[in-house]
């Protein structure tokens, strides 16, 4: 065999899982046939990150004349922002870029296709392998409607040619919530479109519901109970047409209505490499495919869809493969955020989930952060705690909140450990802060009949 390993796909999941082998004195390959980093780097979690954050200045702005600071909001200069965007990427590509070369693997840029158990095939050469890893992440999904053809991705936004100064978005995962509040929060007049009465499917319901209050309030014009029937263009920009009848005119249609694995050209079929309908590739507990010698991770195999989730895996086949053993990843314990305006953190069960198996007892805060006091801003913030009764274990910890996601990775560990109520009641808080307010919940929700 040329390499005892060959990637498939250098995202995040994919150079975790070459570095390590490497590292551990396995021959590896990876063949990426784009920017190196996959989506997190390149058109996900870093620079949407960085826009967040260009929506928060603003608000800041806005926020700073209570604490005798009063400054216009400025407008967004968008070419410095995405030009600076695009500087910082760059660097990031050259950085992962680095961790294979020093590692010693090799990089092949093109597109590799699967030709037989321990083969591919990139820019018209075959190269064999003791194990093929499939590391190839996930695609935007587009719904066939009329005048889909108008409709930007994700992938897309991150390079406008101008900024829209009225967007409209489809979608209420976190994606869309997410980009809707970073235009909202440049200034943009924006409408989000759901088909259902509730953003953010499979968050727990309360923080659903309170996210839900905050993104009006913070003017974001929401559009539920709905769908777009078309999108056409018009001499300014476009109109899109709901199935309440309602037209709505925009500069930009941002679709965000999920991913899909993106495994086109890929060679399953060629060994037989078997999918459900979503076409995600199905593996066994060790990453295995139907196929023998080839394997798969990260979102191409829809565990845990999360970049740190695909680093785990990595890291758990090299140590598999080449070293003493990995440790199995534990998609139990994952805290995740969601950096909308404002932020969600959460880790553990959802208190539905929580109440399908255990008898819980729910603790709740709802209150407006200290910052927001003299600002005016009206967000406010909420916080849950759901613990088994009995032992007192915590089962859920739930935010919606400035800041939400730095907070909850502290209580991520806490979780992972099985901290209790006591362990929470026992934790002296730092005052003053948001965070506080977990460890001093005292009394539980009353419950209705």
């Amino acid at each position: 065999m040329d390499f005892d390993l060959f990637v498939i796909g250098a995202g995040s999941g994919g150079v975790r899982a070459a570095r390590m082998s490497a590292q551990l004195g396995a021959r590896v390959a990876v063949a990426e046939v784009s920017d190196l980093g996959g989506t997190c780097v390149n058109l996900g979690c870093v620079p949407k990150k960085l826009f967040v954050y260009a929506a928060q200045f603003r608000r800041g702005f806005a926020d700073a004349a209570g604490f005798g600071l009063a400054v216009d909001a400025p407008e967004l200069d968008w070419p410095t922002l995405r030009d600076n965007k695009n500087r910082e990427i760059k660097r990031l590509n050259g950085i992962y870029g680095n961790l294979l070369e020093n590692a010693g693997c090799t990089l092949y840029r093109g597109r590799a296709t699967i030709t037989g158990p321990n083969s591919v095939q990139v820019n018209g050469e075959t190269i064999t392998a003791q194990r093929i890893l499939i590391a190839t992440g996930g695609w935007p999904f587009v719904p066939d409607i009329p005048g889909r053809e108008h409709l930007i991705t994700s992938n897309e936004v991150f390079h406008l040619e101008s900024w829209p100064k009225r967007a409209l978005v489809i979608g209420a995962g976190y994606i869309a919530v997410e980009f809707a509040g970073i235009f909202n929060g440049t200034g943009v007049e924006t409408t989000l479109v759901h088909r259902g009465d509730q953003v953010l499917r499979g968050f727990d319901d309360d923080v659903r519901r309170f996210a839900q209050t905050q993104y009006e309030a913070a003017g974001l014009q929401l559009e539920l109970n709905t769908q777009v029937s078309s999108v056409e263009k018009t001499s300014d920009g476009f109109q899109v047409t709901l199935t309440n009848g309602k037209r709505i005119d925009t500069d930009l249609v941002l679709c965000a209505t999920g991913r899909v694995p993106n495994t086109e050209g890929l060679g399953l079929q060629t060994v037989d490499i078997k999918t459900d309908d979503r076409g995600t590739i199905l593996v066994d507990d060790e990453f295995q495919t139907t196929a023998d010698n080839i394997y798969a991770l990260g979102d191409v195999v829809g565990r845990a869809e999360l970049t740190p989730v695909a680093l785990a895996e990595g890291t758990y086949l090299a140590h598999q493969w080449f070293g003493e053993g990995g440790k199995p990843v534990r998609y139990d314990v994952i805290p995740t955020a969601v950096f909308s305006e404002p932020n969600i953190g959460t880790v553990g069960l959802t208190e539905e989930q929580a109440r399908r198996e255990h008898r819980i007892t729910v603790y709740e805060s709802e209150f407006r952060p200290m910052q927001n006091t003299l600002s005016g801003n009206p967000l406010r913030a909420y916080m849950k705690l759901i613990v088994e009764q009995g032992s007192e274990r915590v089962l859920g910890v739930h935010m919606v909140g400035p800041d939400a996601g730095e907070i909850m990775q502290g209580f991520g560990v806490a979780y992972a450990m099985g901290a209790t109520k006591a362990d929470f009641d026992q934790t002296i808080g730092i005052h003053p802060t948001s965070a506080e307010e977990f460890v001093t919940l005292r009394t539980p929700r009353k419950e209705t009949p």
